[in-house]
């Protein structure tokens, strides 16, 4: 088996235990949340414009207020989120934090001062971000054919980030999805591609697939 196909095969399972555990650590905040009539969403949900409220931006995306809206972003955020890290939970991480303070951010220079922000919906429009550019960036033909198809299956998301967007909250989506953007960028991958040894083959105009051909071969698939 391939050294690369090896090592994508342990990240991905890094990065399913990861979000499995992401996941079990809010819906057990969620439970707990609920039993205490969702005070905690108030108390350490993200509120605008002021200095003490700036630490809530690291609670606001565990926290949520019903089991309709924990419901609504488990699935997308666990999906989005493993695509996130399969390809290196370190790299995961750090999007993950710059994720949080892009919509913690937002949310508190701009959202409106009687309002509370909580909701894992800020990670999963930055996770979604990240995933559709991060291909581009790596110049990695596989991550970039999943990034498409992402992009297209779900660009009704980007509705979410509308001002006209009712009953959610649009700054929250906005700041997060700008935060995986920025990640697909600023974590891209700086090394420069290893020229690969010429091997035989047969001769044959090239199609629009022997460039993905070439990316499952590296990765031994």
């Amino acid at each position: 088996m391939a050294p690369r196909f090896t090592r994508l095969l342990r990240d991905s399972r890094l990065a399913l235990f990861t979000m499995l555990g992401v996941l079990a650590v809010i819906w057990a905040v969620q439970v707990a949340n609920w039993l205490d009539d969702y005070r905690l969403s108030y108390e350490y949900g993200m509120s605008s414009g002021r200095l003490d409220e700036l630490p809530d931006m690291f609670t606001m995306p565990l926290l949520h207020f019903g089991w309709d809206h924990i419901q609504a972003n488990s699935w997308p955020l666990f999906a989005f989120g493993f695509l996130s890290a399969y390809r290196g939970v370190k790299r995961f991480l750090l999007a993950t934090l710059l994720i949080v303070v892009a919509g913690g951010l937002t949310v508190w220079l701009f959202e409106r001062p009687d309002a509370v922000t909580a909701g894992a919906s800020g990670l999963v429009y930055g996770y979604f971000g990240y995933v559709v550019l991060r291909g581009i960036f790596d110049r990695n033909l596989v991550d970039t054919t999943i990034g498409v198809v992402v992009g297209a299956l779900y660009s009704y998301l980007l509705l979410g980030v509308l001002p006209s967007a009712q009953g959610v909250s649009w700054l929250g989506h906005l700041g997060g999805l700008i935060g995986g953007l920025a990640g697909a960028w600023l974590l891209r991958d700086r090394a420069p591609k290893a020229a690969a040894a010429p091997t035989p083959a047969p001769a044959g105009p090239a199609g629009p697939g022997s460039a993905l051909l070439r990316e499952l071969d590296d990765l031994g698939i």
